[in-house]
């Protein structure tokens, strides 16, 4: 019986990352010894146990054989005389297919540090053809370690372009898309998600609202980028520089997925598109199931981002029915998530990248004025029920008009 560590642990330390978890193959042992061991058995379709200590995940060297399609149609066999270069062979990355043993030594029979070293996400082998969540997690990882350089090897892209064309990624719930999708958001550089997906024909697939927005040409006086698609991941690139939060990530994606719908009789203009970004925002949450808090930011940017564009020429009520569409006053922080998406939208152009935004320090100026009017203050002058609602938004109203023009700290 020997131990491995194996996977992203083992690619992590070699890229000088500190790993965030510890996955290790067992070669040369059965289930029945590991339980004598002490593993605790926790796998439902392989074995794979807990260490009795550390709780890390230990799994047995084991094979797999393709027996439908789609992505849990696989068939396990793990077994004593399995080796490690067997076990090794069913990853989808050269990178992660390296094992350090005990001693510090690598086991390395795929060449993943020659792909490490040449920034390079590629294939082990024709398996990875089988499992099409694979393309997923490639996406994710060139998200992951774009900082790094990492781009697809050409070879992979092609077996992701046979793997689309053949319809695997039909096979694809809701639940996974959404799980890689999420994971992908919270990378430094999400947009290379994306760029993967397209490159593999996939986007079009899995997120068509977000494919139909490539070719389309905005005014170029205010986007030199003039393609929808390359301003929105421009801004998907500006949130994440802005914002650690998803929502604020996945808002800037889907904030202006409406002009894909534009006639193209009225390009490059696209009057109305925001009411239609939001019946496409729910749409898209609605196929993979997003969570509520992520379509509540995401349909309030589709909606108001261009009121925010113009925050200086705005009414005092106007910008008060902006910060309520925010539930600003209960939720101060969906409020301030959408001036981040609003500046990450004003930023993702060509040559405004680092542009100021003052828009954003205009509406919460606004927010403080309209917060300080004192409720109780409305109901001790004698207003009751629906009288109070109606005083409370006139003196809001007000207050930002006033405290607009002195321009008041914040």
């Amino acid at each position: 019986m020997k131990t491995y560590l194996v996977g992203g642990a083992v690619r992590d330390k070699l890229l000088g990352l500190e790993p965030k978890e510890r996955d290790w193959v067992v070669v040369g042992s059965s289930p029945e010894e590991m339980v004598k061991l002490g593993y605790k058995p926790v796998g439902k379709d392989f074995p794979v146990f807990l260490h009795p200590k550390t709780k890390e995940e230990y799994a047995l060297a084991r094979t797999e054989r393709k027996t439908a399609p789609g992505y849990t149609g696989f068939q396990f066999h793990a077994a004593p005389d399995i080796t490690l270069e067997d076990d090794l062979l069913r990853r989808d990355l050269t990178i992660n297919a390296i094992a350090m043993d005990e001693d510090g030594i690598l086991i390395d029979p795929f060449n993943g540090q020659s792909d490490l070293d040449a920034g390079l996400l590629k294939h082990v082998s024709s398996a990875f053809t089988e499992d099409p969540v694979r393309i997923l997690r490639i996406a994710r990882f060139a998200a992951r370690f774009a900082k790094f350089g990492f781009k697809v090897a050409h070879s992979t892209n092609s077996l992701m372009k046979n793997m689309v064309s053949n319809g695997e990624v039909d096979a694809l719930v809701a639940e996974r898309v959404w799980k890689e999708f999420a994971q992908a958001l919270n990378e430094d550089h999400p947009q290379a998600f994306f760029k993967v997906l397209r490159g593999c024909n996939a986007l079009a697939k899995l997120f068509p609202e977000i494919d139909a927005l490539y070719g389309v040409p905005q005014p170029e006086q205010h986007h030199g980028e003039i393609d929808t698609g390359v301003h929105v991941m421009m801004v998907l690139q500006q949130a994440a520089l802005l914002s650690n939060d998803p929502k604020v990530r996945f808002a800037a994606l889907t904030h202006d997925l409406g002009k894909a719908t534009t006639p193209e009789s009225e390009w490059p203009r696209h009057i109305g598109h925001e009411q239609r970004s939001v019946k496409l925002v729910n749409q898209l949450c609605d196929r993979f199931k997003v969570p509520n808090d992520y379509r509540s930011l995401a349909k309030i940017t589709a909606q108001y981002h261009t009121h925010c564009h113009r925050a200086d020429e705005l009414k005092s009520d106007t910008m008060l029915k902006v910060i309520d569409a925010c539930d600003g006053f209960r939720k101060p922080d969906q409020f301030e998530n959408f001036l981040l998406a609003c500046t990450a939208d004003a930023r993702g152009r060509k040559d405004h990248e680092n542009d100021d935004y003052p828009q954003a320090n205009t509406f919460r100026r606004a927010y403080i004025a309209a917060k300080a009017v004192d409720t109780k203050m409305i109901i001790a002058e004698g207003h009751q029920g629906p009288a109070i609602r109606d005083a409370l938004q006139l003196q809001r109203v007000a207050a930002i008009k006033k405290n607009l023009v002195k321009k008041i700290n914040y």
